[in-house]
C-alpha cells in the first residue's frame, strides 16, 4: 500500500483549517501532525502519540533540519547584537535619508533578493533583518517586506543556474533512460527549462510590477493602506503574535551604518568561502582513499563543481557561527556594548527564535507524515494524488496542466518543494517523452515537451514553498519580516494565486505549441488581466481600516 487513500488528505487540510480559524499556528500544526499518526496507527491513539513522538525526534536527528535550525538560531543571535548596539537601526536611519521613497525601498529590497540567488533560507533572514529598518521608516507593511523576501527566495534559487537547488533537480533526472534518450547533457537540459518555469519567472516579476502599479489587492491592501495610515506595520490583533522580535535596546548611540554593514558582509563572505569549501572538506579522508588531503580535494574538483554539490546546510551554520564570533569581537573592540551587555544581546537573539524554530520543527515533522509511504510511517499524500490524476491516461497536450496543478497541491500540502520535485519529475519526465515520441514529434519539441513538464513541476512544487503556511521558507520570511506567521500567509497567498491562475493559462499555451516565447507572452497577458481585475474588485477601498 502506497497510501491511504482520502485520508492522506486529512492531515495537512486539517492544519490548514485550523490556522486559519484558531490563528494559532504551532497547536494547527501539532494536530494536523497527531492526525496523520492517527490515520498511520489505524486510529489507535496510543500507538499515535507514540509515532509522534518518534516522527519529531527523528526530523530533530536529521542533519539538513537541525543544521538549519541552528543557523537560525544563530542568526536570530546575531540579529540581537545587531539591535543591542542600534547598528541596525543606525543603517536605517541612513537608508532613510538616501532612498527618499516607498517605491525605492521596495526596489532596493527586491533586487538586494535577486542578488542572494545562491541559498533561499539565507535570502529570507539576512535581507529581512538588513531591509527591516528601511521598510519601516518608509511604511512598508511587514506583510509585504515578507512577501519581498518569500517572492526572492524559492523563485531565485530554482532559476539561477548555480544553486544547490540546480543540482537537486538535476539528480532526479540524470540516470533516467528516457533522459539519455534525448542525446543532452544535465545542465544544458535544465537551462532549458527555465523559460518554461513560469511561476518562479512571474513570482519574481509580481513583486515589480506591483511596486510599481501599486495595485494591490486582497488583505495585502488592507495591510498597506494601514501601514501608510500610521495604523500600525503588521496586526496582531486580527492575525496573531509576530514570530520573532528583537527589541532595540542599544547600550549606546555611536553606531553607524558600516556597523551594520560590516558583520553582514563578513557573513555572506564566509558563507560564499564555505560553500565550495564544504565540499572539498567533506572530500579529505573518504573511503577510497583517493583523497587525503584538503589541496589534492581543490584540485581534483572545481570551484563551480564544489560550490554545486556543497551540503548548504553546513555551509551556512559554519558561516552563522563564525559570523557570530566576529561580530562579538567587532562590536566590544568598537566599545558599542560592554561583555555583559553583549550576552544579553545573545540571549535576547535566542528567545526570538524559540517561536520561529518551534514552527520549523512541526512543519517538517508534518512534511514527513505527508509525504512518507505508509511502510515509513507516512500517509502518502503524493503517491495519491499523483496515482489519482497522472495514471489517469491523458493526452500529451493536457500532460503539463495536470502535473503543474498536481505539483501546486502537493507543494501546498507538504510545504515542501524538494519533496515535490523529488516525486513529480521522476513520474512526470519519462511520461512526457514517450508520450512525445509516440505521437512523432521532432527530436527539438520532443525536448522542449519534457523541459516543458519538468519545468512546470518546478513551478508548481515553488508556489507551495512560496506560500504554503507551513513551508519553511514561509516561516523564516514571517521571522526575517518580524510579521505575525498568519498575516504574511493570508497576504502573500492571493498575490501567489494571481500568479499561479496566470501561469496555468500560459502553461496550456505552451503545450499546445512547445514553444517557451508563446508560453511566457500568454502568461504576461493573463498575469496583467488578472492583476487589473483583482485590483478592481478586491481593492484597499473594499477593506475596513482598524
Amino acid at each position: 500500500m502506497d497510501h491511504f487513500g482520502i485520508l492522506s488528505i486529512l492531515p495537512p487540510l486539517l492544519t490548514i483549517v485550523l490556522a486559519i480559524v484558531t490563528k494559532d499556528v504551532i497547536v494547527s500544526l501539532f494536530l494536523g501532525i497527531l492526525s496523520g499518526a492517527l490515520i498511520v496507527a489505524g486510529g489507535n491513539p496510543f500507538t499515535a502519540m507514540l509515532g509522534l513522538s518518534d516522527l519529531i525526534a527523528d526530523t530533530l536527528a536529521d542533519g539538513w533540519n537541525i543544521r538549519i535550525m541552528l543557523f537560525t538560531i544563530f542568526l536570530g543571535l546575531l540579529v540581537g547584537q545587531l539591535a543591542r548596539t542600534g547598528a541596525a537601526y543606525a543603517l536605517g536611519d541612513w537608508a532613510s535619508k538616501r532612498i527618499k521613497s516607498k517605491l525605492g525601498a521596495l526596489l532596493f529590497t527586491w533586487i538586494f533578493g535577486l542578488l542572494i540567488f545562491f541559498d533561499d533560507y539565507f535570502n529570507s533572514l539576512t535581507i529581512g533583518t538588513c531591509m527591516r529598518p528601511l521598510c519601516d521608516a518608509k511604511k512598508v507593511s511587514r506583510a509585504k517586506l515578507a512577501y519581498i523576501l518569500d517572492s526572492t527566495a524559492a523563485p531565485m534559487a530554482i532559476l539561477a543556474p548555480v544553486s544547490t537547488w540546480v543540482v537537486y533537480v538535476m539528480g532526479t533526472y540524470k540516470d533516467m533512460p528516457e533522459f539519455q534518450s534525448l542525446g543532452m547533457g544535465e545542465l544544458p537540459f535544465f537551462v532549458r527549462t527555465i523559460p518554461f518555469n513560469l511561476y518562479a519567472i512571474f513570482a519574481l516579476i509580481m513583486v515589480a510590477f506591483i511596486s510599481f502599479t501599486k495595485l494591490e489587492f486582497g488583505p495585502m491592501a488592507r495591510s498597506e493602506a494601514r501601514a501608510e495610515k500610521g495604523l500600525g506595520l503588521y496586526d496582531e490583533k486580527r492575525y496573531g503574535v509576530v514570530v520573532s522580535q528583537v527589541e532595540s535596546k542599544a547600550e549606546t548611540n555611536k553606531a553607524k551604518p558600516f556597523d551594520f554593514l560590516i558583520p553582514i558582509v563578513f557573513l555572506i563572505a564566509v558563507a560564499l568561502f564555505f560553500f565550495p569549501m564544504t565540499t572539498w572538506l567533506g572530500m579529505v579522508g573518504s573511503e577510497d582513499g583517493q583523497v587525503a588531503t584538503l589541496g589534492e580535494a581543490m584540485r581534483s574538483m572545481s570551484v563551480g563543481e564544489a560550490f554545486n554539490n556543497t551540503d548548504s546546510s553546513a555551509a551556512l551554520t559554519y558561516a552563522a557561527v563564525f559570523a557570530n564570533v566576529f561580530a562579538f569581537i567587532y562590536f566590544w573592540i568598537r566599545r558599542l556594548f560592554t561583555i555583559r551587555a553583549g550576552g544579553e544581546s545573545l540571549l535576547d537573539g535566542f528567545r526570538a527564535m524559540v517561536p520561529a524554530v518551534s514552527i520549523l520543527t512541526l512543519a517538517w515533522a508534518l512534511g514527513s507524515i505527508i509525504k512518507s509511504s505508509p511502510a515509513d510511517g507516512g500517509v502518502g499524500l503524493a503517491s495519491y494524488v499523483s496515482e489519482l490524476v497522472v495514471g489517469g491516461g491523458f493526452p500529451l497536450w493536457l500532460l503539463p496542466v495536470v502535473v503543474y496543478l498536481i505539483a501546486c497541491v502537493i507543494s501546498f500540502a507538504s510545504g515542501t518543494s524538494w519533496g515535490t520535485m523529488g516525486i513529480m519529475i521522476p513520474i512526470a519526465m519519462p511520461v512526457a517523452i514517450a508520450l512525445a515520441q509516440k505521437a512523432g514529434l521532432s527530436p527539438q519539441a520532443t525536448i522542449n515537451a519534457a523541459a516543458l513538464t519538468v519545468g512546470v513541476s518546478m513551478g508548481g512544487a515553488v508556489f507551495g514553498d512560496h506560500c504554503s503556511p507551513i513551508s519553511d521558507t514561509t516561516v523564516l520570511s514571517s521571522t526575517g519580516a518580524a510579521v505575525p506567521h498568519l498575516e504574511h500567509v493570508a497576504t502573500q497567498l492571493p498575490y501567489a494565486m494571481a500568479t499561479a491562475g496566470a501561469v496555468l493559462v500560459g502553461t496550456l499555451a505552451a503545450a499546445l505549441t512547445w514553444s517557451p516565447i508563446v508560453g511566457l507572452l500568454v502568461t504576461a497577458a493573463a498575469f496583467v488581466g488578472i492583476i487589473f481585475v483583482a485590483n478592481r474588485l478586491f481593492g484597499a477601498k473594499h477593506y475596513k481600516l482598524d
